[in-house]
């Protein structure tokens, strides 16, 4: 077996090991109210990629964090993602039928209760952050990890990037405002995959968190180039959600702005310097090598 071969062997743990902890936190889809919770669940559970809650596994990894203690927080991170995917879905948002390769959630269901299940969703990330009992960090470091998580979901994060992303629509964006508006829409949330699981090592050196940090903005970003590209390049079947989409919506990309090849360089680039922001770590964060690797060639 291939050291690859051993890291696939080790991602598919992690795959598996989330799924077993989102079920273990999300409400039971027989518990009142019924239709609230199995929305929840449909959501959350099943054919994601787990990308974020990968990246807390693998930061923690890298400063020798158990597994168990690294739970709640790609717990926390995976509800944040969901919930956002939701309402991105919603006819007042994207307008998407399709996510994960099945109808969205309120396509599934109906849009008040995919609003609702969201608006959960993102309630219970914090939840689990503040009462999860594995996490074993002092409650000044629990509480900058939930604090961290708070920045990046909100309007100087993830929630601001989708404003400008709406305001976006139509318009021709330089390079600047797009690299911003996607440093918040999607890099803030990676960044604080990677915090929250340096964070859950106690007593993490600060100069390790702003190398972290710089690796997740790298791949950030070269993972929103990627997807621009798959938006074109893609197979609606394999990548979990309709072809061209973006197109459509005429919505700014990297690809409009660089071109195809342009496009392919720059997200080579930000590997590359990805790659060198976690240089001086051992054989521990190869996890995080393998996944600047995975987010520049994945196909969905």
């Amino acid at each position: 077996m291939t050291a690859n071969e051993d890291i696939k062997t080790l991602i598919k743990s992690y795959q598996e090991r989330i799924e077993t902890a989102l079920d273990h936190w999300l409400p039971e889809a027989k518990s009142e109210p019924l239709h609230l919770h199995e929305a929840m669940r449909y959501a959350v559970l099943g054919n994601g990629k787990r990308i974020r809650p990968i990246l807390v596994y693998a930061s923690g990894r890298a400063f020798g964090v158990p597994c168990e203690e690294l739970d709640g927080p790609a717990t926390a991170i995976e509800m944040i993602h969901a919930y956002s995917l939701v309402h991105d879905d919603l006819p007042a948002m994207d307008d998407d039928d399709l996510r994960r390769g099945k109808p969205t959630c309120h396509k599934a269901f109906d849009e008040a209760t995919a609003i609702l299940a969201g608006d959960a969703l993102q309630a219970l990330a914090f939840h689990v952050l503040a009462h999860d009992t594995r996490i074993r960090v002092s409650a000044e470091q629990r509480l900058r990890m939930i604090d961290i998580l708070a920045v990046a979901s909100g309007s100087v994060g993830m929630a601001g990037g989708q404003a400008i992303d709406l305001a976006a629509v139509g318009k021709q964006l330089n390079l600047q405002q797009l690299e911003n508006m996607h440093m918040h829409k999607t890099g803030a949330l990676i960044r604080s995959c990677v915090e929250l699981g340096a964070l859950s090592f106690q007593g993490v050196e600060q100069r390790r968190m702003d190398q972290f940090a710089d690796y997740a903005r790298c791949i950030g970003l070269a993972f929103q180039i990627r997807d621009d590209i798959l938006d074109i390049e893609g197979d609606t079947e394999v990548i979990g959600k309709t072809q061209g989409s973006d197109i459509a919506r005429n919505k700014p990309t990297y690809p409009n702005l660089l071109g195809l090849d342009g496009a392919h360089k720059a997200a080579q680039d930000l590997h590359r310097h990805a790659l060198t922001s976690i240089a001086d770590f051992d054989e521990r964060a190869d996890v995080l090598r393998w996944l600047a690797d995975y987010v520049i060639t994945r196909e969905k």
